[in-house]
């Protein structure tokens, strides 16, 4: 008699395109990744992925279970040597502080899977959360992380409708010039604030984040945020004219975390959960 014994399929290549439109093809779910930036770590552990990750760049600071991975770059740039040293099957890439323009040509020549994500808008990192799912083989559960935090923000959105939307600044940094950086409209952060039920402020900053201390004080926003410590923006409101702000007069002026809205990846959705208390505190209380 002839006994035939079942061999596991082989895995089937995956193909997808990439925020730059580059067909990217893993032959199969990749077991080493290194995803540079800590938006795109952060994703790939969301996915239970963790165990996966090879390699992280110096500014990943979430979750700590990978913060023991070798790293592969920083501010003065990404290593290639220490990147291929890894041996990866799947590289993950930002176009910020010129990664993508450093690592895409050296990957694709050695033949190593890099696969370039944006996040520009909430729903692009709800994408990108369902993308990697989809390259690393977890497609379903790529669909359940995305779904999970969409039906959070469907009950931020229930709650805050129909409801005015206060006036808003958030400044998200100090520039030495004694500019201020804000959040604008046509970013994630900005997308964040709308989604939790604000508005602008300060309307015409989608190409210019950089504003003077005077058009914030002249804008007078119901509410003001400041991405930090609230030492800092204590700080800040004690000085002369800001005092003066309705949002400050009021007790509208609150710090907020800098890594669930400045970070584009899945503590965003807590960040706006965060933002609709502070818009909305009627409508968000339990």
């Amino acid at each position: 008699m002839t006994l035939a014994f079942a061999l596991p399929a082989a895995a089937e290549p995956i193909t997808v395109h990439d925020a730059f439109g580059r067909t990217v093809t893993v032959t199969a779910p990749p077991q080493r990744i290194v995803p540079i930036f800590a938006s795109n770590t952060e994703i790939v552990a969301s996915l239970g992925l963790a165990d996966r990750i090879v390699g992280i760049e110096a500014y990943t600071r979430y979750p700590r279970d990978v913060l023991d991975r070798p790293l592969v770059g920083g501010r003065l740039g990404f290593s290639v040597d220490s990147i291929v040293a890894l041996q990866p099957d799947l590289v993950v890439v930002t176009p910020s502080r010129q990664a993508a323009n450093q690592l895409i040509d050296p990957m694709e020549r050695i033949g190593v899977p890099i696969l370039v994500l944006l996040q520009r808008s909430v729903p692009e990192i709800l994408a990108n959360i369902r993308l990697i799912g989809r390259v690393a083989g977890v497609a379903e559960q790529g669909e359940q992380v995305a779904a999970r935090f969409e039906g959070r923000l469907a009950a931020v959105k229930r709650k805050v409708e129909g409801r005015p939307p206060p006036s808003t600044i958030m400044i998200t940094g100090r520039l030495g010039n004694g500019l201020m950086l804000v959040a604008r409209d046509g970013t994630y952060t900005g997308d964040a604030m709308v989604l939790a039920g604000a508005r602008f402020a300060l309307p015409g900053t989608t190409t210019i984040p950089q504003v003077s201390p005077e058009a914030i004080l002249n804008a007078d926003p119901d509410v003001l945020l400041w991405a930090g410590s609230a030492r800092d923006l204590n700080e800040l409101i004690a000085r002369p004219g800001w005092s003066e702000m309705r949002a400050v007069k009021s007790g509208r002026a609150h710090a907020v975390n800098r890594v669930e809205l400045l970070i584009p990846g899945p503590r965003t959705i807590d960040g706006i959960e965060h933002l609709a208390a502070i818009f909305h505190p009627d409508a968000t209380r339990p």
